[in-house]
């Protein structure tokens, strides 16, 4: 009988590997949202979304750090910014979730990020961020030098269109996370009703395709995927070394995250919710997205996670959006399995 992977709570960091006033934080006025982390020969490599400035969530940066330690980073670069239109104007207004693939038929990596047309909300509708794509962009070094950038955008590989699904709405795309399978590559993305705000479900997909580069279908006959009930945003999939793949996820709880699991990568089991101790992170006011799934041996699993930070938790009544700054984190988590029923 085949095991299906299950992961308990380890421990955690008392303190956020990021946060406001750490080197490399000039000029990023509210903080860390998204993204990933990679580890490669023992180090670490963060793509995140800083929320740069005014508007938020509009004006940001696709920023890439790294560490020796995994606990100390530095900032490298900016990949790139946004223009922070508030007009609706402008399909780069706003730029978020940078993710970095590796095509070993190139030997050079590729970054697929979200890009959002942005606008003052109104009619109890979210035009903040908008009309979500995702795009391609290709390093201009081969090799492991090309990760940290510079990019030069390719193509889009997933947009709102005549192939979008019911489920999908005014937000677009909101998110786009690659994994090769038996079958070609399969993607997660999300999406979410935002014309009707707020949303009371926010949702995830599958898309697939033969190559790395596309093109990119709509797996619309098994859409959307229920990793959870209510709230699924943002998975990040890893593969363990027994086949299984593994999506951590936001599940919109302020003290927990989404971890489901699948033996083929197109069946989803409903995933487990690890929830964060209190007395673990006592900086922590808000969970926003988990980072990563990272492989540390003896079935230890490194989580980084953004989160916003107890002493300047607040939201702004007109937009629901959380006006604090928000953190890095890590925690580890502890593989165990557990028998199918």
């Amino acid at each position: 009988m085949k095991s299906i992977p299950h992961f308990v709570y380890q421990n955690g960091q008392s303190q956020p590997v990021l946060a406001s006033g750490s080197p490399g934080t000039e000029g990023n006025r509210f903080g860390f949202e998204g993204g990933t982390v990679k580890k490669i020969d023992g180090a670490y490599h963060l793509f995140t979304t800083e929320m740069a400035d005014n508007p938020k969530w509009v004006k940001t940066k696709l920023a890439y750090w790294t560490s020796l330690d995994g606990l100390s980073f530095t900032r490298k670069t900016t990949l790139f910014t946004s223009s922070g239109d508030y007009t609706g104007n402008d399909s780069r207004a706003a730029l978020w979730s940078p993710m970095p693939f590796f095509d070993e038929s190139e030997l050079r990596w590729y970054l697929f990020y979200v890009t959002y047309r942005a606008a003052p909300n109104r009619d109890n509708s979210f035009y903040t961020n908008h009309a979500g794509r995702v795009v391609r962009a290709r390093s201009l070094a081969k090799g492991i030098r090309g990760m940290g950038g510079p990019y030069l955008d390719v193509d889009t590989v997933l947009q709102p269109g005549d192939d979008s699904d019911e489920w999908e709405g005014l937000q677009g795309v909101d998110s786009f996370f690659l994994f090769p399978t038996d079958n070609g590559f399969h993607a997660f993305y999300g999406s979410c009703h935002t014309q009707n705000w707020p949303c009371n479900w926010w949702g995830v997909g599958l898309a697939s395709s033969p190559t790395m580069k596309g093109p990119w279908k709509r797996l619309s006959d098994r859409n959307p995927v229920f990793l959870d009930q209510r709230f699924s945003e943002n998975p990040i999939v890893t593969k363990l070394d027994d086949g299984w793949f593994v999506a951590v996820y936001d599940t919109g709880s302020p003290n927990s995250f989404g971890i489901a699991s699948s033996s083929d990568g197109l069946n989803w089991n409903q995933g487990q919710k690890i929830s964060l101790p209190p007395d673990d992170f006592p900086w922590l006011a808000a969970m926003r997205t988990p980072l990563c799934l990272l492989p540390e041996g003896n079935n230890l699993f490194t989580v980084y996670f953004t989160a916003y930070a107890r002493e300047v938790l607040a939201e702004d009544a007109s937009t629901g959006i959380p006006t604090g700054y928000g953190t890095v984190g890590r925690l580890t988590l502890r593989l165990l399995q557990q028998e199918r029923s």
